[in-house]
C-alpha cells in the first residue's frame, strides 16, 4: 500500500509518500518521496492554489493508493485556525477529485500511534520516525508529513473508503 501523508500548512504543506510490502518476513516499509510545498506570501487565494498544483503534482507521480491528513489543531488564534482548516481543505479536495479513500488523524493519535505517547514532541517523534524509515528529512513539514502516513499504515487496516471521525 503506498499512502501520502499530508501537513497542512497555508504557508507551508509537507507531504510524505510512504510504501508498505507485506514480505515473508514482515512489513517493509520505505520513503518514496517527501518535500514541502512552499506558498508564497500573497493572497490566500494564490497560496490555496499554489498548494492544490503541488499536491496534485505528487499524485501524479508517486500514485498513493490513499491519502491521510492531520486534522486541524484546536487554537487561540480563531483566524490561524480558520486559515489552516481552508489549506486542510485543499488536501481533502485534492484527494476527493482523485477518487481516492482520505483518512483523517488527530495530531495526538499520530504522536500515540508513531511513540505511544499523545503528547510527545518533534524530536521524539522525529528519533522513532528514524528508528522506523531511516533517514528522516530535516524539514519538520516533511517529517511531520511521514508521521502522518506511517500512522495511516499503522492504524488503519480497513479497505473501504472512510473518514475517520476522531
Amino acid at each position: 500500500m503506498r499512502v501520502l501523508g499530508i501537513d497542512p500548512g497555508s504557508a507551508c504543506t509537507g507531504y510524505g509518500v510512504l510504501e508498505e510490502i507485506d514480505s515473508n518476513s514482515g512489513r517493509d516499509t520505505t520513503i518514496v518521496a517527501s518535500g514541502v510545498i512552499r506558498a508564497q506570501r500573497g493572497p490566500l487565494s494564490d497560496r490555496l492554489a499554489k498548494i492544490y498544483s503541488g499536491l496534485n503534482e505528487v499524485l501524479s507521480i508517486h500514485h498513493p493508493d490513499v491519502i491521510a491528513v492531520e486534522e486541524v489543531f484546536y487554537s487561540n488564534n480563531a483566524k490561524s485556525a480558520l486559515v489552516l482548516g481552508q489549506a486542510r481543505g485543499v488536501a481533502l479536495l485534492v484527494g476527493g477529485l482523485a477518487g481516492l479513500c482520505v483518512y483523517e488523524y488527530p495530531a495526538r493519535k499520530i504522536k500515540q500511534t508513531i511513540t505511544g505517547h499523545g503528547k510527545a514532541d518533534k524530536q521524539q517523534m522525529r528519533k522513532v520516525l528514524a528508528a522506523v524509515l531511516g533517514d528522516v528529512p530535516k524539514q519538520l513539514d516533511a517529517s511531520d508529513a511521514l508521521a502522518v502516513a506511517l500512522c495511516h499504515l499503522r492504524w488503519c487496516s480497513r479497505p473501504e473508503c472512510c473518514i475517520l471521525e476522531s
